[in-house]
């Protein structure tokens, strides 16, 4: 098969073969992963539960000071 190049010049099989070879094989789906090592889940579940509960009392003080 011949090389297909686009308008800018890129060689498309070559892209195509790099982004085959990125994302591995079952990679698929887990976007992000490089920084879920650096995450506190437990603190973020915590953060999370707390902006739940002011979002929740905060509903009926709309317009009010």
């Amino acid at each position: 098969m011949a090389n297909k190049k686009s308008q800018a010049g890129t060689n498309v099989e070559k892209v195509r073969q790099q982004n085959a070879q990125s994302t591995g094989a079952g990679a698929q789906g887990n976007y992000g992963t490089e920084f879920g090592s650096e995450t506190d889940v437990q603190s973020v579940k915590e953060r999370n539960k707390k902006a739940e509960q002011n979002k929740a009392k905060n509903a009926g003080n709309f317009g009010q000071q």
